[in-house]
């Protein structure tokens, strides 16, 4: 088997080793009558989070930090630039998927004009003209059809999600173009400088919630599920409000 065949069938094999995670999980915890309905595997989930926390504090913080620190912002807002074009494929085919016409529409011409025009993606040419961006995952799409989130989970290294998002990556990660690069060393050095300069992105952030969140967990989890209700439902609530279950 040649070496690109088989970090492929690695990285295959590691997402689904991610999804038997999360339904093993499922199985193996039962909720307590002091649970929280949408978070039964509280107990697992905080170890799990603890873990991601002290991976995030010993490694990549510190080289989100110094990587902002040596690049210049411009260069920085280029490279962001860059992968938000190569999500852009993966919002216009849910957004397909979703039957949303408009926002469809301006996702081809998003994709279309900032790779043509905007050297691949560097430059957002079209974010300057008024086309706004639509994101969108297959988790989304997922919620958008009515499949449930069930619990919500913690996931080695990815972080917050639900059953139905963790399910849902497997897909997101097939519409990443960049998941096709050949050889590997180009395919690894994408995936690295995407994580790093997405952690980079968040620096401020997680400094904010370090520093006033009482409960950590607590925090991100409630702001996760309510940012994917609130996603899903394209800020709409039909009723339910913050306590409604997520979508």
């Amino acid at each position: 088997m040649s070496e690109v065949k088989f970090v492929r069938v690695a990285m295959r094999s590691t997402l689904w080793l991610v999804m038997a995670f999360t339904l093993a999980l499922l199985s193996a915890c039962a909720t307590g009558p002091s649970a929280n309905p949408n978070d039964p595997l509280e107990p697992l989930n905080r170890d799990v989070s603890k873990f991601n926390d002290g991976l995030d504090s010993m490694v990549l913080k510190p080289v989100a930090t110094g990587y902002k620190k040596v690049t210049p912002s411009l260069v920085r807002t280029g490279v962001s630039n860059f992968f938000n074009n190569i999500s852009d494929i993966g919002s216009l085919i849910n957004n397909a998927m979703q039957l949303k016409a408009e926002a469809t529409g301006e996702m081809v011409i998003r994709v279309s004009f900032n790779t043509v025009f905007g050297f691949g993606g560097l430059l957002n040419l079209a974010g300057e003209l008024g086309v706004e961006r639509h994101p969108e995952d297959f988790g989304q799409t997922l919620g958008h059809w009515g499949v449930p989130a069930g619990p919500y989970v913690v996931l080695p290294l990815l972080g917050p999600s639900t059953v139905r998002d963790a399910l849902a990556t497997y897909v997101d990660y097939k519409y990443d173009v960049t998941s096709y690069r050949d050889p590997i060393e180009t395919r690894t050095a994408l995936g690295v400088l995407r994580v790093v300069n997405t952690r980079s992105n968040l620096l401020s952030l997680g400094a904010m919630l370090d520093e006033g969140a009482l409960d950590k967990y607590s925090f991100t989890r409630d702001a996760y599920l309510q940012r994917r209700r609130s996603q899903i439902l394209d800020g709409e609530d039909p009723g339910g409000g913050e306590d409604a279950p997520p979508q």
